[in-house]
């Protein structure tokens, strides 16, 4: 035998003791995996296994990113440092990571060309000249590639590939354990998370306190993320930050409305539906990455929020770190956005029957002022508040059509200060007054820039931004229009027509009773003014007709008496009984002309006329009359009657012993109050006399109320208005 081919002396043992050696470092590190230690001093203890069993300048673990990215998760060199643990490099180029990458299989490499930053490059730049790379599978999935590296171009051996592999095999043993525990762990976490907020969306918390409680819960269980935040769309292309959570503390950012655009998650969320991410900095001029730089953020994730099949917001997690978010961030994030699309969907469900139960009771009240007759002023009035505090308004107005004008009738304002009304604009142009008129129909304008006309000008100096009208028509007539105004940059509601309607047809209604009331009292007020007449014609006709006739056939009966002769004493006696008859019969005529109509009611007034009465009255009177002046005679015609009236049944029905009458005269309205002391139980419904009261003193647009408890006597309170003369 060839003394040649004979084992060296002491390689055995040393084979033995490399063999031995290399044992014990896969027991070191499979002793870690087996205590569950943490992941990076598992990786950290690999690449420092590695590189003392197999004499390579670097052994390194890198971890494969999904965007050709792989980092630095565990590293051990001798002379020099390929990167430190933490840092990312592109897999591109010529080299042993991207060949691992490309075929899932070990690999040697002898050749590193890559763009800088890469992984090839990196080995370049430190001299390495051979290299051999073992894939770390996780789960049937290339999760990374551990990594020995050597300046000699032969330094690398054929067992090396074994070693390597062994070694990676721990690795992914340790990563599945690893990822098994903290993936419980992050179920268990994110579980008792979601049923947190779970409770607070079952228990109709208000929305606002949920977005900031999903933020919070985000951001515990994404421990990658240093922010979180709820952002809702808008119409005008803008998002709303209105939930978010900092792991520093506080958020920046909460309230803060940002237009969309540029390249980042918001943007490409409310433009694509669906979830996006982010693992760059924010370097547009767009507002929304401005606020990105603003807080640091380095990479970001998020996941559209869905009410009802409509996009209504966006999830996000976000990170300042050079790592980027786990993937499977945004798949994460897609349970909650479900709590927060519920929360918000349940808030809107109490919020709208919330807004009927306030909208019909809005209604309920001005009806009953419809139905309590109320003057169409305090209905105008009742309308314009009811409906200002149930639309998202800061201005409502009613205006009246006329004649190409219109004019306003009654207002209401957010801020309290009165809206000017009875000021008359004129329409044309562009705005809903115009536009209601025109068409008949409602009308909005969502902005009043550019918009000409007197309404549209109107509208500028109120500050009004967007309106909404309905029109008023009284009994298939066009009156005039209810405004619902808006000094936001969002626009008033899509249903705030719809909502408008009920309470026009409230209005109209309101309109077209006054316009019958006015028409019963015109009525009333020409006949009874016709029944004063007649009875001053009367009263005129027995004055100046039959009185005088009467007063001459007693003159003339006397001088007959007196030419008599003495001897016809017994025809004298009959005379004197026929002019003491004729002298009663014109006693009584007088008194039935004074009650027709007395002459000193229209020559001294109401006083006198009532100082009269009350001298003729059978039961005493305690009068007290405080008016200043003569008042308009329909007013002391009316007074004088409901006077005498009630007079009359003290008299005959009440079995009064004192009447007492009190006139005073408050501003515009003369109030009168008609007390006795007899037995009460006066009805006004069935006693007729207090009926036509009641119509005489409707006709002057007064009131009259009867106080009549039995055995406590009977007051007339009447109020009559001087203004209506």
């Amino acid at each position: 035998m060839d003394s040649s081919s004979w084992p060296a002396p002491g390689a055995g043992h040393q084979e033995v003791q490399r063999l031995a050696g290399e044992q014990a470092a896969l027991h070191r590190v499979a002793t870690l995996v087996a205590r569950a230690a943490a992941p990076e001093d598992i990786f950290a203890a690999v690449a420092e296994e590695l590189a003392q069993v197999s004499g390579a300048n670097i052994a390194v673990v890198l971890r494969y990113e999904t965007d050709s990215a792989a980092t630095v998760v565990g590293c051990s060199s001798r002379g020099g440092v390929l990167a430190r643990v933490g840092t990312r490099l592109t897999v591109s180029g010529e080299g042993i990571a991207i060949a691992v990458l490309r075929t899932g299989r070990p690999m040697r490499a002898a050749r590193f060309a890559g763009p800088p930053g890469s992984v090839a490059d990196s080995l370049r730049s430190m001299g390495m000249r051979a290299a051999i790379g073992s894939p770390v599978i996780v789960g049937g999935r290339l999760w990374g590639v551990v990594i020995n590296a050597t300046t000699e171009p032969e330094g690398l051996r054929l067992e090396d590939e074994h070693r390597i592999s062994a070694f990676a095999e721990l690795v992914g043993t340790a990563i599945a354990s690893a990822q098994a525990h903290v993936e419980l762990r992050a179920i268990a976490e994110e579980q008792a998370a979601l049923r947190r907020v779970a409770m607070l969306a079952a228990a109709g918390t208000a929305p606002v306190t949920v977005f900031a409680a999903v933020a919070e819960e985000v951001g515990r269980v994404l421990p990658e993320a240093d922010f979180a935040m709820v952002a809702r769309y808008d119409a005008d292309g803008g998002v709303e930050v209105v939930g978010g959570w900092s792991r520093a503390g506080g958020y920046r950012l909460l309230g803060r409305r940002l237009v969309l655009g540029g390249r980042n998650v918001s943007t490409a969320v409310f433009e694509t539906g669906r979830a996006a991410r982010a693992d760059y900095p924010a370097t547009g001029d767009d507002a929304v990455s401005a606020a990105a730089r603003e807080i640091g953020m380095r990479s970001s994730a998020g996941a559209p929020i869905r009410v009802e099949s409509r996009l209504w917001g966006v999830m996000i997690a976000a990170s300042v770190r050079e790592n980027a978010l786990p993937s499977g961030t945004e798949q994460r994030l897609a349970a909650f956005t479900e709590l927060i699309a519920t929360t918000i969907a349940n808030a809107q469900a109490r919020q709208e029957l919330s807004t009927i139960a306030e909208e019909q009771a809005a209604l309920r009240r001005v009806a009953t002022l419809v139905a309590l007759g109320e003057p169409p002023r305090v209905i105008f009035e009742a309308v314009a508040r009811e409906v200002g505090r149930l639309l998202p308004a800061d201005f409502t107005l009613i205006g009246r059509y006329e004649e190409g004008l219109a004019t306003g009738v009654a207002g209401w304002s957010s801020s309290g200060e009165p809206v000017p009304v009875r000021e008359q604009v004129t329409l044309g142009g562009r705005s809903v007054t115009a536009a209601v008129l025109e068409t008949g129909r409602t009308a909005r304008v969502d902005s009043y820039e550019g918009a000409s006309g007197g309404a549209a000008d109107y509208a500028r100096d109120q500050g009004i931004r967007s309106s909404v009208g309905a029109p008023i028509n009284v009994e298939g007539r066009l009156w005039g229009v209810m405004v619902a105004a808006s000094m936001s940059r969002q626009p008033l509601p899509s249903d705030t027509e719809e909502r408008l309607a009920g309470f026009t047809e409230l209005v109209a209604t309101a309109i077209a009773n006054a316009d019958t009331q006015a028409e019963l009292t015109a009525s009333r007020a020409r006949i009874v003014a016709t029944a004063d007449e007649t009875r001053r014609r009367i009263e005129r006709d027995l004055h100046d007709g039959a009185q005088q006739r009467l007063v001459n056939l007693g003159l003339q009966l006397r001088s007959v008496q007196a030419d008599m002769p003495p001897e016809l004493g017994k025809l004298r006696a009959n005379l004197d009984r026929v002019v003491a008859g004729l002298t009663n019969a014109l006693d009584e005529l007088r008194e039935y002309a004074r009650g027709i109509h007395p002459a000193i009611l229209t020559e001294g007034g109401l006083e006198a006329a009532l100082r009269a009465l009350a001298r003729r009255s059978p039961v005493p009177v305690t009068l007290d009359v405080r008016t200043r002046e003569r008042l308009p005679e329909r007013l002391e015609v009316t007074a004088y009657y409901v006077i005498s009236e009630a007079l009359a049944n003290a008299a005959k029905h009440a079995e009064a012993s004192a009447v007492q009458i009190g006139i005073e005269q408050a501003g515009e309205v003369i109030r009168l109050r008609i007390s006795d002391d007899g037995t009460g139980g006066a009805d006004p419904v069935h006693g007729s006399g207090l009926v036509g009261l009641k119509d005489r003193v409707a006709a002057v647009g007064g009131t009259l109320n009867v106080q009549s408890r039995p055995g406590e006597g009977t007051t007339l309170l009447a109020e009559l208005p001087v203004s209506e003369f």
